[in-house]
């Protein structure tokens, strides 16, 4: 079979590559398409290996169709349309997960844009429900609400009845976001989003923080919190190592919450197949009858991944960029 082969981080080559079977409890799906996650790029710059016992191939996410099942799955047949979370593996014509984190394709959208589903569905249930425990009334706080998560974070939350704030960097993501459900609009790069969320809280903060900047804004989140706040960190574009200010995280009783969703388990109460679970039960329904929606902001032939990594990591595109098998 054919899949990406990483000689650097800009040469990102199809090729041949071993084939792929699937485990005793574990499906093979032939690709339609492959979504592009930031963590494919830092692992394409050698600086987010993957999981123990996971492909060394990129992509984290997939949609396709069952080509094969493990002896001891019952769940999923050959020919059926899904969606799948992975661990790695996605850049290819084929590839072998476990039937645990699979998903049908919601009602209502496409093959190929489905492969945009899984990962951000995935992110941001088990970040703001399962882990901040997002409730209807309360504020969140996304940052960089325009990126693949933080387009699907406005629609979720929104259907959950919170309010929600964004930031982004441009008036065309700030108007996305809006166009989404956003009620604050945020551009990180002339507004302090701290004294932005204060005044629109009467003082009072947001109850969650979904942040993917890490250091960089690891003191003014603490500031942006309300009292009983919940600060989940789930990125590190703005750094790894910074200041926290204690006194001020136990005068608001607030927490701070660092979360990754590759390397978990399968199993598990939060492991990846209870959380495939809960997107099913709770998001898939909400994407049939129109309260989320996919948000693509581009599709290229997985021959051109480097130049989709490319158009990532350029901070151009809002929404997911997408790799298609052909």
């Amino acid at each position: 079979m054919h899949g990406i082969v990483t000689e650097a981080a800009d040469q990102l080559i199809w090729s041949e590559i071993p084939d792929v079977t699937p485990a005793q409890d574990g499906v093979l799906i032939k690709v339609a398409a492959a979504g592009v996650n930031r963590a494919d790029l830092l692992q394409a710059a050698g600086r987010y290996p993957p999981p123990p016992g996971a492909s060394e191939v990129l992509g984290m996410e997939v949609s396709g169709t069952v080509a094969q099942v493990g002896p001891g799955v019952s769940e999923w047949a050959v020919g059926q349309h899904v969606c799948a979370l992975l661990a790695g593996g996605g850049y290819a014509e084929f590839v072998a997960v476990p039937a645990a984190q699979l998903l049908p394709i919601p009602d209502g959208v496409d093959l190929i844009d489905a492969a945009g589903l899984p990962e951000v569905t995935c992110t941001v249930w088990s970040n703001l429900v399962m882990t901040a425990g997002l409730t209807d009334g309360e504020l969140v706080l996304l940052h960089g609400g325009a990126s693949g998560v933080g387009s699907n974070a406005i629609q979720i939350c929104k259907a959950l009845g919170a309010r929600v704030a964004v930031t982004a960097g441009s008036a065309s993501k700030l108007e996305l976001c809006r166009e989404l459900g956003a009620d604050i609009e945020i551009s990180y790069r002339d507004e302090d989003f701290v004294a932005r969320i204060r005044e629109e809280t009467d003082g009072a903060g947001a109850d969650v923080i979904l942040d993917i900047m890490g250091a960089a804004y690891l003191d003014r989140n603490i500031d942006a919190l309300a009292t009983d706040g919940r600060l989940v960190v789930i990125g590190m574009q703005g750094g790894v190592k910074g200041e926290l200010n204690l006194g001020k995280l136990i005068s608001k009783r607030a927490r701070v919450i660092g979360t990754a969703l590759r390397g978990r388990p399968v199993d598990g109460a939060f492991g990846k197949g209870a959380i495939v679970r809960a997107v099913a039960d709770a998001v898939w329904p909400m994407i049939a009858d129109g309260r989320v929606k996919p948000v693509i902001g581009a599709r290229l032939p997985i021959q051109q991944a480097g130049e989709a990594h490319r158009l990532l990591n350029s901070g151009e595109v809002a929404g997911k960029v997408l790799l298609t098998v052909d």
